[in-house]
């Protein structure tokens, strides 16, 4: 397992891939964060700048949460698509006949790529909370608000979010041992967390029935499990939720059923 770590952590950091997606997580946070502050900024010093009122803006200690969140309510979608491509591109290279023959055994494999990703996952998790907190704070503190980076629950939420990022890796191997085609799994990863899932929160905030069902979905666990997100904002603030550890709970689970099913499916194949 040991030897089988160490191919794992080679065959990413051997390709441009980690970081190329590492670079668009930490613009692309850092957009969001530092935009959205600025903004944020502007309409708590004129409420009436943007045609706003002040209680639309969140403040106090839900400002600063929310906008260094980004970097797990947006950015989760690159440590899934690192984990997916991480077992999809064996398969495309046909690379995966040379790993098996090294390591016969398949689950161990499969169980590499998944703690390997697991690390992979927290390191673009750092990257991106450093990207929304630097860009977040920074806007924060050029119109005078708390950036609350002396609190514990603000460590603590960069802490989970982290943490949150690490499982999405691990989402991707399962995802990408299911669905072994990397196209196909890449247009799915997109679809669902750009689109479906989205559009499925927002359409179910509108029932306190729906709402109890929406909130095992993948994306609503992570935002549960970091604390906090511009998704629950922008749903109503309903309220309905999972605890933080749930949230660990429902992520850490479907990485494990995905890995499992993929493991006694598609694993077992022939490759050559």
């Amino acid at each position: 397992m040991i030897r089988a770590l160490g191919s794992e952590f080679q065959k990413v950091i051997t390709t441009r891939i980690w970081w190329v997606l590492a670079i668009l997580l930490v613009a692309y946070v850092a957009v969001m964060s530092g935009g959205l502050g600025a903004m944020f900024g502007l309409l708590t010093t004129d409420p009436e700048a943007l045609g706003g009122s002040e209680q639309q803006v969140p403040l106090g200690d839900q400002l600063a949460p929310l906008l260094y969140s980004f970097a797990s309510s947006i950015g989760y979608v690159f440590p899934l698509l690192l984990g997916t491509l991480a077992v999809t591109s064996e398969f495309r290279h046909r690379t995966l006949t040379q790993t098996f023959l090294v390591t016969p055994n398949r689950g161990t494999v499969l169980g590499a790529k998944f703690v390997s990703q697991l690390g992979w996952g927290a390191a673009l998790g750092v990257v991106g909370f450093l990207a929304a907190v630097g860009a977040g704070a920074a806007a924060l503190s050029i119109w005078g608000l708390d950036t609350a980076l002396d609190t514990s629950d603000t460590w603590a939420l960069i802490g989970r979010g982290i943490l949150a990022m690490a499982l999405w890796a691990a989402i991707g191997v399962g995802i990408g041992s299911v669905v072994p085609n990397q196209v196909a799994a890449i247009v799915i990863v997109i679809a669902f967390t750009q689109f479906v899932e989205p559009i499925l929160r927002l359409v179910a905030s509108l029932s306190d029935v729906t709402a109890q069902v929406a909130k095992f979905l993948p994306g609503a666990a992570s935002d549960a499990l970091v604390g906090a997100s511009f998704y629950t904002i922008a749903a109503g603030g309903s309220g309905v939720g999972l605890d933080w550890w749930q949230g660990g709970i429902v992520l850490a689970a479907l990485a494990v059923v995905l890995a499992l099913i993929g493991g006694a499916t598609t694993w077992r194949r022939d490759v050559t």
